[in-house]
C-alpha cells in the first residue's frame, strides 16, 4: 500500500465518524482525555494540536492561542463550527508548513494512525522554541485484544489497523527526531463509567504495580534537545534566607561569584535570635555593596521567605542559597551553566552523591532522604534525588507561571523546597539532579528537627500523590 492511498483511507473512516454520534465509551475516554492534558498544561498557552478533531480537546485547555491540524476536512469543518474562536486548517500532519512557535504541541492519538511517525515528528520541529514542549498519548499494546471485543460489541468505534509502539519505540522515535523524553505516565485503567469502580481503578489502583501494567494509554513529554550556549547576557538574583546565621554572612558575601552580567543578593531574615539583620544591614553599608538587598520576612518559615525573595528579584535567573554555608557558594556557577545551556529547566541540588564532611548529615537522615528519593522520583514522574538540598535554580520567567498557577498546590510547604520541585514537575520543566559536596556547618545549629522534619515530609508524599498522582 503506498502512503497515498493508505492517507485517503484514513481520511474517508474519519469524515465518515465526524458524520456520527460517538459511542458511550469514546465519549467517556474523549472527556478522560481532556483531564489529563488538562492536568499536563496550564492555561493560556500557545497551543498546537496535531490531529485535532472537532477541537474539543484544544478547546478544554484554554489556550491563549490555539490551531489544531487535521487531514479530514468534515473534522475541521466541524471545529470551525464549534469553536469559532480557534483556528484549524485542514493539511498532512507529515507536510504541512506552519509558521509561528507553540509553547505546547499536543499528538493526542495520532502516532498510532500514521503513516510515517518519525517524519512527523520531525516536522514539528520547526514549530518549537527551546522550551516547547511536546506531550503526546498513544495506546498501551496489552489493550489491543481487550479494545478489539469491546468494539465488536459496538461499546466503542471501530478503527484502522493501527502501529505497534511501546514506550521503549516512542523514546527512541523521538531520539531520532531530535526531541528528549522528559516524563512518561501511565492513565486510564477503565475506559468506560461503572459507578465508584472507575473511580477507584483510573484515580489510584492504575498508578500501582501490578495493575499499571495494564494502563490504557501511555503519555510522554519531551522537548527539543537542546543546543548548549555559551552566552552571559542573563543576570541572576541569589536568594538568601537567613535565620540564626550571623557568623556565615560576611564569608558568605566574599565567596559569591559574578554570575552572568549582573548579579544580585537578596538577603530575606525572619525569627533570628542572633544578630543577623543587623549583621547583614552593617555590612551591606559598611561595603556600600549596591547589589545586595535585605528585607525583613513578615511571615514564618523559609518558605515564606523563599517567596519574598522571588517576589523582590530582577534578574533572569533565579536561585536559592542556604546561608549556612554547607554548600560551597562557589558552585552556584555550574547551577547556571547547567540552566543556561538547556541542560536542564530546574537545577536541583543533590547531597547525595560525594561522601559527606564528619557529621554534615546524621545517618538517619541519609536514610530518610534516600526512601523520599525513591517516593518522590515515582511521584513526579521524573528521577529526583535530594528534596530538601537548599540550592535549586530556574528561570524567573518559569517561575512567574509556576506563581500564577500556585492555586493548584496553594501555599503548602514550609520549607520553599517542595513549592517549586512540584510547581516545576507539573509544568513539565526538564528536572537535573546537580551533585554538591555538603559540608559541616561551622556557626550555629541547624534550623531543621530530625523527626518533625521526617513527619513534614511523609505529609508532603501524601500531598503529592493526591495532586500529582492520583488524579
Amino acid at each position: 500500500m503506498s502512503q497515498q492511498s493508505y492517507t485517503d483511507k484514513r481520511i474517508s473512516y474519519w469524515n465518515n465518524t465526524a458524520a456520527s454520534n460517538g459511542s458511550i465509551a469514546s465519549s467517556f475516554y474523549q472527556k478522560l482525555l481532556c483531564h489529563y492534558f488538562t492536568f499536563l498544561t496550564s492555561p493560556d498557552q500557545k497551543i498546537l494540536e496535531i490531529g485535532s478533531g472537532t477541537g474539543d480537546l484544544l478547546n478544554s485547555l484554554h489556550p491563549e492561542e490555539g490551531l489544531g491540524v487535521d487531514f479530514s476536512p468534515e473534522m475541521v469543518k466541524k471545529a470551525k463550527i464549534k469553536y469559532p474562536h480557534l483556528e484549524f486548517i485542514c493539511a498532512d500532519a507529515h507536510t504541512v508548513n506552519i509558521s509561528g512557535k507553540y509553547d505546547i504541541i499536543i499528538l493526542s492519538d495520532i502516532l498510532n494512525d500514521v503513516w510515517d511517525v518519525q517524519q512527523l515528528l520531525f516536522n514539528i520541529g520547526h514549530c518549537c522554541h527551546k522550551q516547547t514542549k511536546v506531550i503526546i498519548n498513544y495506546f498501551n499494546n496489552a489493550w489491543r485484544l481487550p479494545l478489539s471485543i469491546v468494539r465488536k460489541l459496538k461499546l466503542a468505534k471501530p478503527v484502522l489497523e493501527q502501529n505497534w509502539l511501546s514506550p521503549d519505540d516512542i523514546r527512541s522515535l523521538l531520539s531520532l527526531s531530535d526531541f528528549e523524553e522528559i516524563s512518561r505516565r501511565s492513565f486510564l485503567g477503565l475506559p468506560f463509567p461503572i459507578p465508584l469502580l472507575t473511580s477507584l481503578i483510573n484515580r489510584f489502583l492504575i498508578h500501582l504495580f501490578p495493575f499499571n501494567v495494564f494502563a490504557l494509554t501511555n503519555f510522554s513529554v519531551s522537548r527539543p534537545i537542546p543546543k548548549k550556549s555559551v552566552s552571559v547576557n542573563y543576570s541572576v538574583s541569589v536568594i538568601i534566607a537567613a535565620r540564626n546565621e550571623a557568623g556565615h554572612i560576611e564569608e558568605l558575601l566574599s565567596r559569591i561569584p559574578q554570575l552572568g552580567n549582573k548579579t544580585e543578593v537578596i538577603f530575606v531574615e525572619g525569627g533570628s535570635t542572633d544578630k543577623t539583620y543587623d549583621t547583614i544591614k552593617a555590612i551591606i553599608h559598611e561595603s556600600d555593596l549596591s547589589n545586595v538587598s535585605l528585607f525583613k520576612q513578615t511571615g514564618t518559615g523559609k518558605g515564606d521567605a523563599v517567596r519574598l525573595g522571588f517576589q523582590k528579584a530582577t534578574g533572569d535567573i533565579i536561585l536559592i542559597l542556604d546561608a549556612d554555608m554547607t554548600v560551597a557558594p562557589e558552585d552556584l556557577t555550574r547551577f547556571v551553566e547547567a540552566l543556561v545551556s538547556g541542560q536542564g529547566e530546574f537545577i536541583n541540588g543533590v547531597r547525595l552523591v560525594y561522601p559527606m564532611e564528619n557529621e554534615a548529615m546524621r545517618f538517619f537522615n541519609v536514610i530518610g532522604n534516600k526512601f523520599f528519593s525513591i517516593a518522590f522520583s515515582w511521584l513526579l514522574s521524573q528521577k529526583i534525588k535530594d528534596t530538601l538540598c537548599g540550592t535549586k535554580v530556574m528561570w524567573r520567567k518559569d517561575y512567574k507561571i509556576l506563581a500564577n498557577n500556585r492555586q493548584y498546590f496553594g501555599e503548602f510547604d514550609p520549607f520553599g523546597d517542595f513549592d517549586l520541585i512540584f510547581g516545576a514537575a507539573k509544568m513539565n520543566l526538564k528536572i537535573i539532579d546537580m551533585p554538591i559536596r555538603y559540608r559541616n556547618r561551622r556557626y550555629g545549629t541547624t534550623n531543621i528537627s530530625r523527626w518533625s522534619s521526617g513527619w513534614l515530609l511523609l505529609k508532603m508524599v501524601a500531598f503529592a500523590a493526591s495532586r500529582l498522582k492520583f488524579i
